[in-house]
Order: structure tokens, then sequence, then C-alpha cells
């Protein structure tokens, strides 16, 4: 009785639950239709046998059976109508009912967020960064001072250069003074030179004793 008289006065019911019970109403509705469609169309499919079974023999019946068979494609034209409406109403609700559960899912998440970020603002989140890299350099500048060794001279960078400079020039002098001497050589045309000169001598010194020789047989 109170659930009877709370649904009379449009108690508020889940709107998730309205939908699903709306789709499932219309695909029963759907269910009949088809039903009734196949009803018809075989009804359709008598009338016609038995008109042409009848057109010659008994056309009275055979008359009969065409009207019958006109009433039932139109009634079956009316369902066909009907049916489409029907699933259009179908789509139409359960493209309703996935919207409107994305925008829960949506509204969840958002919901999520807001308590994830608390009373978090970008000024507080810039001081903690602001302090976090003062924190950063502060220790940097501190392991330095450890790494540094304390009272270390400064070291005169010329100075080192300028010794480097003298090491490296003794080096190379004690290198060339340890070298062994290279051979010099002779040009090559000077050598020629004097093998020309010895075999002019030579020739010289054969003529001077061929004639020797002759004088002595004179």
């Amino acid at each position: 009785m109170m659930a009877s008289f709370m649904s009379y006065f449009g108690a508020r019911r889940d709107p998730k639950q309205s939908a699903r019970d709306a789709i499932v109403t219309l695909r029963q509705q759907l269910q009949m239709i088809e039903k009734k469609e196949e009803h018809l169309q075989k009804k359709i499919e008598d009338e016609l046998k038995k008109a042409k079974a009848n057109a010659v023999s008994n056309k009275a019946v055979a008359t009969a059976a065409l009207k019958r068979k006109k009433a039932s494609e139109a009634e079956l034209d009316r369902l066909s109508g009907t049916r489409l409406q029907l699933e259009m109403q179908v789509n139409t609700l359960e493209s309703a009912n996935l919207n409107a559960e994305t925008m829960a899912a949506m509204k969840k998440g958002a919901d999520a967020l807001k308590v994830i970020h608390g009373n978090m603002t970008m000024d507080k989140v810039d001081t903690v960064m602001n302090q976090i890299n003062d924190q950063r350099a502060l220790a940097d500048e501190v392991a330095e001072a450890i790494s540094n060794p304390m009272g270390a001279p400064e070291i005169d960078e010329d100075e080192l250069q300028a010794e480097l400079d003298e090491l490296e020039q003794d080096e190379l002098n004690e290198r060339l003074a340890g070298a062994e001497p290279v051979p010099l050589q002779q040009p090559p045309r000077a050598e020629n030179n004097r093998h020309k000169a010895a075999v002019e001598d030579d020739e010289e010194a054969q003529l001077e004793e061929l004639k020797a020789s002759l004088a002595m047989s004179m």
C-alpha cells in the first residue's frame, strides 16, 4: 500500500535504475512486436495461397482472401513503424545512460583530484620549490667547503706554466745530447767528379806507359 502510494506521488528513484527498467521494458515490447510481425507475415502468405487456389474455381473466396491479405499487410506496416520508433528510443536511452555514467565517473575523478590537492595552491608550490632550491645550493656549498683542504696555498698559474716549460726544455736538451751524430753525406755530383778524375788519371798513366814502351823499342 505504501509502495503504491509513493509510486503514485512520484517517489524519487535511482536514475540509472529507471533507465535500465525503461530499456528492459522497451526490449520486451520489441520482442512482442517481432512475434506479431512473424504471425502476420505467415498469415499474409497463407491468404495469398488461398487466393491463388480459388482464383478460378471460387472468386468470392479468392477475393475475401485478398482482402484479409491487404488488411494484414497494412497491420504489418504499422507494426514496422512502431518497431522502428521503439528501436530509436532504446538507442537514445542507452546513449543517455552511457553519457550519465560517463559524467558520474568524471565527477568522481574530479572529486578525487580535489581531495588530493587539498589546500594546495601555486603560491605554496612556489614556496616549497624555492626552499628546496635554497637547501640544494647550501648542500653544494657545504660539499665544496668539505672537499677543499683548509689553509691550502693559492697556486700561481703563470708560475706553474713557466716551470713546466723549463722542464720540457731540459728534457729536450738531454735527448739531443744523448743522440748519435748523423754522418754528413756528400752531394752525389761531387762523388761523380772524384770518380771521373780517378778514371782520367788511370787513362793518362796507361798512355805514358805506352809511350815509354814505344821509345824503348826504337
